[in-house]
């Protein structure tokens, strides 16, 4: 008999779809106030989800609600670095 794994879920910050956490991409907040995306999931500090759209990334950067929920002013390369990561991987 097969187990079902919970597939453990997460908020989009700029559409607000609850998405299964490995169609998300995570921006995170160090306590230095440095900020990273997080390919892996796994670097300490404060952390939102972005869903793996250009669209997604666009209306992020246009609200600025990445920065709400970070508490810190985004840099325009962290933007950049996720539309490359969605386009690198709708390629493969």
């Amino acid at each position: 008999m097969a187990v079902n794994k919970k597939v453990p879920l997460r908020k989009c910050v700029a559409t607000g779809e609850m998405l299964p956490k490995k169609e998300m991409i995570r921006v995170v907040r160090s306590k230095d106030g440095e900020v990273s995306v997080d390919v892996s999931g796994k670097k300490p500090g404060r952390g939102a989800y972005v869903s793996k759209s250009e669209q997604a990334v666009d209306l992020a950067r246009k609200k600025n609600v990445l920065g709400h929920q970070l508490d810190v002013k985004i840099p325009e390369e962290i933007y950049e670095e996720l539309i490359l990561l969605i386009r690198r991987e709708s390629i493969l």
